[in-house]
Parts: structure tokens; C-alpha cells; sequence
């Protein structure tokens, strides 16, 4: 895993800027704290990061091929689970390797088939490549967007990068939000819509999209959608198939030249990696595996049982380990340390984002880094599937808006009134959803359950989805961890996507034809375990801390989000213990204190970043 960036301009000398690109590669170093490389030609600059994971001694990059007098040229964060096939046919073909690792199987398939190369890929990715026989830098992002690609166009320089900080480091790009960018942080966020990037210049590729850049100027498209069919597989056969793909997709993605572990919470689709690695471990005779949980202080003493986390995980986490065999590593995290990580969060998002959720899961990655630089989580499962409550329950089914999106008229009401009138939250909110709904794939002739069933999926995969990718990766490479995610195989979603409703619910339970696929590989308390989300902290130490650090924020005139706000309405919430504790804002484990959180990561990234209103 790594970090791109680079510019594009037709006219003057690059050579010129080569300290604007340094910058631009050097504020992704916790992207890549393993190496850095530079290349300008006129009219590429290309930066890189690097992260080594496969082929540590090779495979530096900017990565440079010349065939007779044509120049091609790739920057490339993600890892590809093909690259031996690849490869093989590649060599069949006349193509010879002087690395093992697949940056240079990318750039070689990219020489052979052109644009046309990404159709071959099974992998993460967001890359770059210069072609000077056609003149043009070829961009790719992966099927599911589980590796982030920003880019700018401004007055005639194309500038892109994996994190928007490395967009900010170029002179032509601003730090300005307009309505747009307003609307998506206080009405869609920790969501954000597909293409947007929240700064008024900046977008960012949609996952399963390429784009050209030439002379001629920017043309992007789709070279990949979910595609709806008849599904023709029984109950016994479907569940066949998803177990040989997800044990298929897992092996890929265990190799590696450096340590690999897991991420255990002691729910199905933690525990069905983890035991599908173990076995692959023992079968190939590599050790031990390692696993982490993430846990909080005091939550032993303050979990509370509800609808969206039915139980504790601490207790399914010990019996997994027991069962697998695996050399576990228990993670604890007290308040202080979360509220303090709010600030590194922010800034490893260069936006607002989950608060707490988004500040554990950058100390857990901090804390694995220490043992491992790659790790294999379960994201993806619950949306692929069907995992989450809104599948389930009719009025969230029936809501009319994205079922994450609880509140929006509370929502809306915590805006001041100028900035309301000029960004229209709940018009810009109904838009967006109206936008998602008409995208949807349908079947001919589908209607009813399955059909609702299939928007809401779509809704998931698309909307959903990236929230918590964009959250994993931005995380975990935060602290220089490579995160795999075998769910987001796009074969596995692909098949999954037409599997009727009433074959996933197999048995009358949420993901009920992943439970039976795995049936053998796991125990049966386990397979048939209730889900529980990521584990966020019970402790009311947190809604203490972060309730008073909004509130100082409150206080202060120099803070940049009280234009924005309607703080008498948030001091109100505040000054309720039963809204602190117990208000819906947004998807199952964010209510009072993280929408105090949020609020408070709000201002810090619009004080830090130097963000302007216009």
C-alpha cells in the first residue's frame, strides 16, 4: 500500500515545481513511511509513498518502462490478487519482469492492454499511468472504491492524489467549501456522497470509474457496475459457490512478504476470516496467525444491550481464540485517548468523520502496526448481505431517505439560519437520495420484496459502504497499515447482488446464506451469533468529555463553526441528559456523543485547514 500524487500540465517546465511536488509526496508519508520517489518529464509529475509489502527490495516507485522510444510511467496504491496469473500470461505473451512485485505486473498489463487492463484486475487500487504514445495519464479506481483517488482540474494543471492533503499542497488548489461541501458535512456526513470531495475544487473518482487526461481535456467513465440477472442457483448450490469464493478470496489476499494478522471481534464475519486464514496457515505450513480485538475501559461495567448491539463481544472474542488457536492481542483504550485522538482522526480524514469510531480504530491500527503491516478485516459483509437493522425493519425500509440518515429535520435544525437557507440541507438530502434510487439496477419484471430488497442493497453498497472503507483505509494507512478487505472481492459481491432476498435470509436470519456457506468452519454459537457492530465505548466519561469540549468551543467567538451553527439549539441538546445520551444521528452506533464529537472535529478541521466559506 501507498500514497500517490502528481500534476499534469501541457505547457511551461515542470523541473520548475519540483518542490511543490515534494510536498504534495511528502504530506502522504504516513502513507508510506517505507520509501519516497519523484519523476518529472514534461508533462507528468508523478510523486510516491511506499508502504513494501510484496517484493520489499524492488518495485520502487515512480515505476518507468521504455519500449524502444515510447515512455510509459505508474504510480500505484493497492495491491493486486491476480498478479501471478497476470503475470504468466503477460511473459506468454513477450513481456519480461525484472521484480516480483505487482506494480510492475500493472504497468506491463497497462503496456499490453491499454486502458482495457483494468477489466483484468482483481484487486484495490488507484493508479496512474503516463503513455507518451498516446499522450494521455490513464486513472483507474478499484470496482468498490476501497482505495481513494481525489483529483482537481483548475486553468489548465490536472492535479490528484490519494488524500485531498496532498491536493491542498499545490498553490492552484484551495481550501474552500461552497454549499455543495456544506451540505455534505452537516447533512450527509460522516457519508459522502460518490464524486464529491467537500472542497470546491476537488472531486474524487467514483469507485468502478476510469478517466483519460490528454490535450483534448477529461473524459471519465464507468468500466464496471453491479449487473442485475436471474439468479438460477438453489439454496445448497448458492451457498456452495460463496463458500469456495470467499476461501478463494481470502487466500489471495493472505499473501504477502511481511506479517499478516486479523482483526477479531468474535462475530460471523470476523471470525469466518480469521478461521478461513488459520486453516489456510496451517494447510501451508506458515505459524501461527495473529489476531487483535479492540475493546474499552470500563465497558464491561457500562454496556447496555439494544437493538443495533445485542451483546457484548469480549466473551465471543475469547472463545474464538480458543477455538482457532491463534496468538491473540487484547487492545484497550481509556476516554482521554479517544477524545485526544479526535484531532489525529481529523487530520488522517482531512475531513470530519465517525468521531469516536473513526478515533479507536486509528489507535487500534496505531497498536497493530507495532506487530504486523498488514491485517484482514470483515468490512463489507453486512452490506453485501444484508446484515444491517434497516433490512430488516419496515419503517426503516419504508423511510423514504437513506436509513443512516436518522433525523435530518434535527439535523437541519443545528444550522444557523443564513447557512441553512443557502445550502437547503433537506432538499440537497432528498436530492442525493432521489439521485442513489434512480442508479439502481433493476430486473425486468422484479417487483415487490426483492425489488425493494435490491434498492436498498444498492443504497448499502454504494452509499454506505465507502463510509466505512474510506474510514478503513484512511485509518489505517493513517499509521502506515495495509488493511485487506476479502468481502469487497467484486465476484463475491457481484454474485451476491442477485441473490434472491429469501436465499440470503436462509433459516429466517440476517445473513442467513453466509451463516449456512460457512457451516464446518466455524462453531455453531458462533455461525448463529446475533450481530454486533465495530465496539464503540459505553463509558459516559466519553458523552462528559466531549459534551464540555464542545461546549468550550461554544464559548470561544474566535471558533470558526459558530457562523455556521444555531448554538443556543446545541447548548439546549446539551443541557439534556436524556438528547446527550440518547439522540439518533446517525447509522446504528452514533447518537448524543458522537454528534458532540463530530461537531467538535468540525471545527478543528475547518480551523486547522484554514477552510473558507464561499
Amino acid at each position: 500500500m501507498c500514497g500517490i500524487t502528481g500534476f499534469i500540465q501541457w505547457s511551461g517546465d515542470l523541473t520548475q515545481d519540483s518542490q511543490i511536488l515534494v510536498r504534495m509526496t511528502e504530506s502522504l508519508s504516513q502513507r508510506g513511511p517505507d520509501a519516497a520517489g519523484t519523476w518529472i518529464s514534461n508533462p507528468c509529475a508523478f510523486g510516491h509513498r511506499r508502504l513494501s509489502v510484496i517484493d520489499p527490495e524492488n518495485g520502487a516507485q515512480p515505476m518507468i518502462a521504455h519500449d524502444e522510444d515510447d515512455v510509459y510511467a505508474i504510480v500505484y496504491n493497492g495491491e493486486l490478487y491476480n498478479a501471478a496469473e497476470l503475470k504468466h500470461e503477460l511473459e506468454i505473451r513477450g513481456h519480461r519482469f525484472r521484480t516480483h512485485c505487482d506494480t510492475e505486473v500493472l504497468l506491463e498489463s497497462y503496456i499490453e492492454w491499454g486502458p482495457g487492463c483494468v477489466d483484468r484486475l482483481n484487486g484495490i487500487f488507484a493508479f496512474a499511468v503516463w503513455d507518451s504514445v498516446q499522450q494521455q495519464v490513464f486513472f483507474a479506481r478499484d470496482r468498490l472504491g476501497v482505495k481513494p483517488l481525489f483529483y482537481s482540474d483548475i486553468s489548465g494543471t490536472f492535479i490528484f492524489g490519494s488524500e485531498p492533503k496532498a491536493l491542498l499542497q499545490h498553490p492552484k488548489v484551495e481550501p474552500t467549501v461552497g454549499p455543495e461541501g456544506l451540505a455534505e458535512v452537516f447533512i450527509i456526513g460522516p457519508a459522502r456522497t460518490p464524486g464529491q470531495g467537500v472542497y470546491r475544487s476537488m472531486k474524487e473518482l467514483r469507485p468502478g470509474h476510469a478517466m483519460i487526461y490528454s490535450r483534448s481535456g477529461l473524459r471519465t467513465y464507468a468500466y464496471w457496475k453491479l449487473d442485475s440477472h436471474v439468479h438460477e442457483d438453489d439454496v445448497d448450490a448458492t451457498a456452495q459457490h460463496l463458500r469456495v469464493l470467499l476461501q478463494d478470496t481470502v487466500e489471495r489476499q493472505l499473501v504477502s512478504d511481511v506479517p499478516v494478522c486479523s482483526l477479531l471481534s468474535g462475530g460471523l464475519d470476523s471470525s469466518a476470516l480469521s478461521a478461513l486464514a488459520v486453516e489456510y496457515y496451517k494447510r501451508t505450513g506458515q505459524g501461527q496467525m495473529h489476531t487483535y480485538s479492540v475493546d474499552y475501559l470500563g465497558n464491561d461495567e457500562h454496556f447496555k444491550s439494544h437493538a443495533f448491539q445485542p451483546g457484548a463481544d469480549a466473551p465471543w472474542i475469547k472463545r474464538m481464540v480458543e477455538e482457532l488457536g491463534t496468538e491473540h492481542h487484547y487492545i484497550e483504550f481509556d476516554t482521554p485517548e479517544l477524545v485526544e485522538a479526535l484531532n489525529a482522526s481529523t487530520l488522517a480524514r482531512d475531513l470530519p468523520g465517525m468521531a469516536d469510531v473513526d478515533a479507536s480504530l486509528y489507535l487500534f491500527c496505531r497498536e497493530i502496526k507495532k506487530g504486523a503491516t498488514v491485517a484482514v478485516s470483515g468490512e463489507a459483509a453486512d452490506e453485501i448481505f444484508g446484515g444491517y437493522p434497516w433490512f430488516h425493519r419496515e419503517e426503516m425500509l419504508n423511510a423514504g431517505t437513506f436509513p443512516w440518515s436518522v433525523a435530518p429535520d434535527m439535523r437541519a435544525s443545528l444550522l444557523s439560519p443564513e447557512i441553512s437557507e443557502w445550502i437547503r440541507p433537506l432538499d440537497y438530502l432528498g436530492d442525493r437520495y432521489a439521485e442513489a434510487v434512480r442508479e439502481v439496477p433493476k430486473l425486468r419484471g422484479e417487483t415487490g420484496k426483492q425489488a425493494q430488497m435490491r434498492v436498498m442493497s444498492y443504497l448499502n453498497i454504494t452509499r454506505f459502504m465507502p463510509t466505512l472503507l474510506d474510514r478503513k483505509d484512511r485509518m489505517s494507512m493513517g499509521v502506515g497499515l495495509e488493511v485487506r478487505v476479502p468481502f469487497c472481492d467484486h465476484r463475491l459481491v457481484q454474485y451476491v447482488w442477485n441473490i434472491p432476498w429469501e436465499i440470503k435470509t436462509t433459516g429466517n436470519r440476517e445473513k442467513g446464506i453466509l451463516r449456512k456457506a460457512l457451516e464446518g468452519a466455524l462453531p455453531e454459537d458462533v455461525l448463529y451469533r446475533k450481530k454486533s457492530p465495530y465496539p464503540k465505548t459505553h463509558n459516559p466519561s466519553f458523552l462528559n468529555a466531549v459534551r464540555q469540549q464542545l461546549l468550550n468551543i461554544l464559548d470561544d467567538p474566535s471558533s470558526p463553526i459558530l457562523p455556521l451553527i444555531n448554538a443556543s439549539k446545541i447548548r439546549e441538546i446539551a443541557a439534556s441528559p436524556e438528547a446527550s445520551s440518547n439522540l439518533p444521528w446517525f447509522g446504528q452506533l452514533m447518537s448524543g456523543p458522537q454528534l458532540f464529537a463530530y461537531l467538535s472535529q468540525v471545527n478543528n478541521w475547518l480551523k486547522t485547514y484554514h477552510v473558507s466559506i464561499k
